[in-house]
């Protein structure tokens, strides 16, 4: 291995200790506790080590989207790969969607609460961010209906999980019915 290799090596190492760091950190204590100076002293490296990385919290929070949204775009794809039919698959979809969601809120709001300096739905929207909607789509597209665009579809089916998402973590709506209003936006959102 060439010294370049080594270094390079062993900036991605760094990059990775500071991106799993701050998703640690912010499921600890929020994300308001993750700061440049906090993180440098867990990594322990300096900050200046951690800005040759990232330029700020800002884009720290949109590295740990990015590896969110692999994270649940393949946790989608497992839970659609075990259902059988479109019934099952939407149906195991939503709920594999709202369980990513409460097991890691952290990383849940740096995809969607947050700003991570990632664009959405545009041509410069990142390949990871662009895969999770791709795992959404593939099980949404089957069921959106004759005349509906399969790509407004899924957003709106995806719309409507974030807000059971969002509600129910925060109080707003028992968890205990999670699985009866999944149940009820399959059976009438996608009219299945």
């Amino acid at each position: 291995m060439s010294v370049q290799e080594r270094k390079q090596r062993e900036r991605a190492d760094r990059e990775r200790l500071i991106v799993a760091t701050a998703r640690e950190l912010a499921e600890q204590q929020g994300w308001d506790a993750v700061t440049t100076r906090r993180l440098a002293e867990r990594i322990e490296y300096s900050q200046p080590v951690l800005y040759s990385h990232f330029r700020g919290k800002r884009e720290i929070i949109g590295a740990v989207a990015l590896e969110g949204a692999a994270e649940m775009a393949a946790a989608l794809r497992a839970a659609t790969a075990a259902a059988d039919g479109p019934h099952g698959r939407v149906t195991a979809l939503a709920l594999a969607y709202l369980r990513f969601a409460e097991l890691n809120p952290a990383v849940y709001d740096a995809m969607f609460r947050l700003d991570g300096g990632l664009a959405f739905a545009r041509e410069d929207t990142p390949e990871p961010l662009k895969d999770a909607f791709a795992a959404l789509l593939e099980s949404l597209a089957e069921v959106a209906g004759p005349g509906v665009h399969p790509g407004l579809f899924t957003e709106t089916f995806w719309a409507a999980l974030h807000g059971l998402a969002t509600l129910t973590r925060a109080g707003r709506l028992p968890p205990e019915h999670t699985a009866h209003r999944v149940e009820l936006l399959v059976d009438r959102l996608a009219a299945l």
